[in-house]
Parts: C-alpha cells; structure tokens; sequence
C-alpha cells in the first residue's frame, strides 16, 4: 500500500528488516539465477500460506512453536489480523507475485487470504482491527483479558462493536477486494464489493469526512471515534479506494460526488489566522476535538505536514488551484512552531501538538504503572515524555514548500488532463501495489540484507526468514493492580508486568515474521518483474 506504517508496532516491524536474516558479513556479487529467486518465492510462500496461515489469513509474528503469535497486540491462535501487515496485505504480495510469474499457486494464496477477509466483514461492510474465527465467546474473552490490559492502546481496551477506518485496515482490504475482482471479474467478489463501497459511502459525513469508527455509537466514556478524523490517513485512504473505484467500475455519480466532498473537507477544517494548521479530528460542527488520552486538544503538526501532501494531490487530480491556495499559510504557520535548537533531536524539530489559542507546545506525560491506576496527560514541560508516541516530528518543510512552488508553476489543465477523475477515459488499477517498479534498478545494491543472493540463501529449511522478534508482550495473567507497582514508567514502552501492550525487547527471540516475508518478496518479486 500506499501508506506509510504509522502505528508504534509497525515501526517495530519495519525495523526488523535491518536484523531480519543471519547473514554473511558481504553480499556476493553475483546474482542468482531467475530460476533460484522463483523457487525460493515459491518455498517461502508455500511455508508461509500452508503452514502458518489460519483460514486463509495472518497475524504479524510468531514463534517457532506457535505457541504464542502477535498482530498489533498478543493474539488467540484463531485470530488473524486486518491491520497492515496482516491478511490484505499478504494478499496483494501475492498478487503482486502472480502478476510478476504468472503463477497460478500465488493467484490461489490470494484468493484464500480474501476468503479470509469476507468471512470477517461485518455486516456493515467494514472491517475490525482484527477477524477472531473462535466465535463471539473468543473474542468477548480476549478484549475482557489482554485487550483489557493494553495501557497505551486504548483503541484495544474495548469491544466497539463497530468496524473501524483505523490504520488502514478497512481501506487495504477494500483495495485488495477491488484489485481481486478486477483481475478476472470472477463475481464472488462483487457483493463483498459493494458491501464494501457502501460502507465508505453511507459512513461519510455531509460535510465531506469520515469518522474513525461505524456506525457511531458513543458507548464509551471519552469515546472519540465518531469524529471527523484525518489521523492515520483515513479521509486520504477512502479517497484513494473511492477513486479506484470510479477508474475501473465506471463513473458512478455517488462515488464521483462522494470524492468531491472528502477532498472539499480538507479546505473547511483548517484553521483561520494566527493557526492556520490542522488537528488529527474535529467536531461535526468542525472543532478541532481530542482523541486518544495522548492526543490532546489542539493542532497536530504531522497532520497538518500530511493535508498539505494530500492538497497537492488533489490539485494534480483537478487542476484545481483552490487546493493550493492557503498551503503557504499553513507552511509559514508551521515555520513559526520550530522548536528551540536546545529542544531538536534527531532532526525532529517540531512540537507534535501545539495549544489551540496560546500556541504553547503540548508534550505528553504518564504516570502510574497500568490501565487501572495509570493517566496520560499533557503538559507545557518538555522533560519524561513519553516514548510510545512521539511528542516532536521531523517535517520537510523546505522541500513542502518547493513542490507547491513546481505545481503553482504548471498550467492546470496541462497538470490534471490525464486525471482518473475524467468521465470516459480508462485508467487501469496499478500492476503492483507493494513493489514500487521504478525502484527496482536498485535491487542489485551492495547491502547484504537486500541483495537476492543473500535472500536466496538464507531461506531455512523449513522455508522461512529467522527474524529477531524486537517486539513482544507480557504474557496476560490478570488485571492490573489498582495502585501503582514501583518503579519509573513514565519512559517505558510497557508499564507493569500485567501491561500486554507491546514493547521492544532487549532479549529478541529467533522467530516468523510476516512482515520480513513481505519485505523479502517485495526484493525478489521486483528482481524476477525486470526483463
């Protein structure tokens, strides 16, 4: 997908592509055969879609054994994850593969991880984070216990029930569907479809947004999910899939209007002078609104870096320069928020939220050990941030303001005459979703952990990648104490041992990683795709 991962597990599991393989210290220089690279896809897939697989779909890690296994967070043996990278994903590195091969056994691996996603689509047309085929009783179990217990992942202390637009889950998988039917119009896929479709229709405001979650319920204390919400890229990724759709099923006036608006909605939501930014969701009367306990009130720099990028998509779709207009406003805004050279590290220099009115810097505290006896809040004191979720953000700003200077500078018309948005013109689906083609002259690079060679050869046995599992989880063995336990957790990934939020550990285990197979076949696929 399109989508950077965003979410603190997934930056764990990207991470582990750097320590992903037990590999000599040089790459050779030679490459291997096309022969080699297919069967070596073949047996890892083979591992991989036979073996490891639950009805067709996949959480993000696992031991060895099998005995314990993660997605986002610790899941049951029956449970396999919507969350990239989970089902849908596999299921586009696997068309991705057919698409480089033409062979028929990744076509099929594809089919059985979209059988998984529609045996697990609500009947609303949505998704969840996560698909449980244990049943109700399963999954009413593992929110009452190890959803229950997760301090930093409030979005996992409840069963909403509810499907969610939430790190793009629901959005990938749509995708995936979408792309499935499109390649032989085999129509099983077409009622999950338009299953599909219509949740991202009937779930969109007037005004142009989306919540994070539907239907809207409200069931909880705080709960902040029926927002109009930007945060995690929802709005962009319904667009994409709405697009998508009106490229390659024909141009529904519903759809078509549908994108208009969601695109219109990143202009009403920024703010006026003195703050012209955006904060991460907003009230249906377009307040900006707080979400998660560490997401305070206020205007989010990240989101408002990422409205500007999505408003200069916008203006090449439309050649529409309403959609450049206030980008310097919002740029010089963010120009004024730098942080203190004192208070810049790691080229992360500016403040993740900043007050709405005051234009104080926000940064984010926690104190107590667990769910029950722990509180998040935020503050104007810059010392015992928290470390799960990132108080600075590193923004380009200069290269931001460069690109809005090349397209003020082209001939709208000239810019958008090749639009999918123009009625009557065929614009085909992508041929890879995950392999970036014009990346792929890269692949005979000198490092090791990404030559093919090195791919080739270190495939075990059994047919999987040994990856050091960085991120685990304490293990559920009751609720949290209601007092704090002692020690510092104010830095911490994970609070006290009943914590099952996912933390980095120093002691990695040897195990399965999806992400790693994805990440090796994203190598091969693109190698074995040249001419």
């Amino acid at each position: 997908m399109r989508k950077a991962v965003i979410v603190a597990w997934r930056l764990a599991m990207a991470a582990l592509v750097a320590m992903a393989l037990i590999a000599p210290a040089q790459a050779a220089d030679s490459q291997p055969s096309r022969g080699k690279m297919l069967d070596t896809m073949k047996r890892a897939t083979r591992f991989m879609v036979e073996k490891v697989a639950y009805n067709g779909g996949y959480v993000w890690s696992y031991l060895p054994d099998m005995s314990r296994r993660w997605g986002e967070m610790e899941a049951y043996p029956t449970m396999v994850w919507v969350q990239p990278p989970g089902t849908a994903t596999m299921g586009h590195l696997f068309l991705d593969a057919y698409h480089a091969t033409g062979d028929p056994y990744y076509y099929d691996a594809a089919e059985q991880a979209a059988s998984a996603l529609i045996a697990g689509q609500m009947d609303n047309g949505g998704w969840n984070y996560f698909i449980d085929f244990g049943g109700e009783a399963s999954k009413t179990q593992w929110y009452a216990t190890i959803g229950r217990n997760a301090w930093r992942l409030e979005e996992f202390q409840h069963d909403w029930g509810n499907a969610t637009f939430d790190d793009a889950g629901t959005s990938e998988s749509m995708q995936f569907l979408l792309r499935l039917y499109v390649e032989k119009h085999d129509p099983k896929y077409l009622p999950p479809l338009k299953k599909a479709l219509n949740f991202v229709l009937d779930s969109q405001y007037p005004i142009g947004g989306w919540p994070q979650r539907w239907p809207v319920r409200h069931a909880f204390e705080g709960d902040y999910t029926g927002y109009i919400t930007f945060n995690d890229d929802v709005a962009g990724e319904n667009i994409r899939f709405l697009i998508y759709v009106y490229q390659v099923l024909g141009g529904d006036a519903r759809v078509y209007d549908a994108i208009v608006r969601a695109m219109n909605v990143y202009l009403v939501t920024q703010q006026g002078q003195p703050q012209p930014g955006w904060a991460l969701q907003y009230t249906l009367d377009l307040k900006p609104a707080a979400a998660r306990s560490y997401e305070p009130l206020g205007l989010a720099t990240h989101t408002t870096a990422s409205n500007i990028r999505q408003l200069f998509w916008f203006y090449r779709l439309t050649g529409d320069t309403k959609f450049l207009a206030r980008i310097p406003e919002a740029l010089d805004w963010l120009e004024s928020v730098r942080l203190p050279d004192n208070l810049i590290k790691g080229g992360r220099a500016y403040p993740t939220f900043v007050e709405l009115g005051t234009g104080k810097f926000l940064w984010l505290h926690r104190r107590g050990s667990n769910v029950f006896n722990g509180e998040y809040y935020a503050d104007t004191n810059p010392d015992g941030l928290i470390t799960h979720y990132s108080s600075t953000r590193a923004i380009d700003v200069a290269g931001m303001r460069r690109e809005y200077a090349a397209l003020r500078a082209t001939d709208p018309a000239e810019i958008a005459k090749d639009t999918p948005l123009r009625p009557g013109r065929a614009h085909p689906l992508p041929r890879y979703f995950l392999i970036d083609e014009a990346a792929t002259s890269d692949l005979n690079t000198a490092d090791g952990k990404r030559n093919p060679d090195v791919l080739v050869r270190t495939l075990n046995p059994q047919g999987w990648w040994p990856t050091e599992l960085r991120a685990t989880s304490n293990p559920y063995t009751g609720d949290g104490p209601r007092t704090p336990v002692p020690g510092n957790f104010t830095g911490t990934r994970v609070g006290d041992p009943s914590d099952t939020s996912p933390y980095i550990t120093d002691k990695p285990v040897i195990g399965i990683s999806t992400g790693t197979y994805i990440d090796n076949m994203k190598v091969l696929i693109g190698r074995v795709s040249q001419p």
